[in-house]
């Protein structure tokens, strides 16, 4: 029987990858034989993953891509498209967060989490949709987050959850109106995810404290903890599975 989680030989385009999550999920397709594309606004951090990826006997392209400029992200996806002949997998991944009181939040810095968390998603969903298309279909994958689903308790972080809820909500849409074309349209909505970004708190034994009691499995999640999620929405195992939101969060939404 065929492994349906199989990914060998596809061209995989993950934004984000120069470090935390998009980097791990990269390694990740690579080790699982797909071709991949890191992208990242940091052209040093994209170029180094991709030369770990290829150090390791895989096949990968560093590209920049900054997602909030279309012309950025079409230079970018032709690049992609120039490397591996189609484009089957795309992991929209960028993301940032500004942790302060909502009534310290600045418009500039609402717009800059909207800018990359939620722009970012259409603009290479929409550039990527047009090359799946030619080639018969592709898969997208979103990374979102709990906290598009529940309001973050432990902490102020009201355009982060806002602009994830906005992610789920575009997921749900493209999956309907793509779903004719043959592409896919999925999220991940993971819980805390140990990274650069979330270190600090992670770290800090009173807020791990707050999160593990609020915690079901009671453990921090790891950026390889998303993997097995991963595989299902890039491979035929979800044939048939669109428009859903796989919470990967060891219980928390169930608490």
């Amino acid at each position: 029987m065929p492994d349906r989680f199989d990914v060998s030989g596809r061209v995989c385009l993950v934004t984000g990858a120069g470090r935390g999550i998009g980097r791990d999920l990269a390694r990740a397709l690579a080790e699982a034989h797909a071709h991949v594309a890191a992208a990242d606004v940091d052209g040093a951090s994209a170029a180094d993953t991709a030369k770990e990826i290829t150090t390791r006997g895989g096949r990968a392209l560093g590209v920049v891509m900054d997602v909030t400029r279309a012309d950025s992200v079409a230079a970018a996806i032709a690049e992609v498209e120039a490397f591996g002949g189609r484009l089957d997998v795309l992991v929209n991944n960028a993301g940032v967060n500004v942790l302060k009181p909502t009534d310290a939040i600045t418009a500039e810095e609402w717009n800059r989490v909207f800018s990359v968390n939620v722009t970012g998603v259409f603009l290479c969903s929409q550039h990527v949709a047009r090359v799946m298309r030619r080639h018969g279909g592709g898969r997208i994958i979103n990374i979102a987050s709990i906290f598009g689903l529940v309001g973050p308790v432990l902490h102020a972080a009201t355009p982060y959850a806002a602009s994830k809820g906005a992610v789920i909500s575009l997921t749900r849409a493209l999956a309907i109106e793509w779903a004719r074309d043959g592409i896919r349209v999925n999220a991940i909505a993971p819980t805390y995810v140990r990274t650069d970004m979330t270190r600090a708190r992670v770290d800090d034994p009173d807020h791990r404290g707050l999160m593990l009691e609020r915690t079901p499995l009671q453990r921090i999640l790891e950026p390889d903890d998303l993997v097995g999620a991963l595989l299902f929405l890039a491979s035929a195992a979800s044939e048939f599975v669109t428009g859903h939101v796989l919470a990967v969060d060891a219980g928390w939404l169930a608490a």
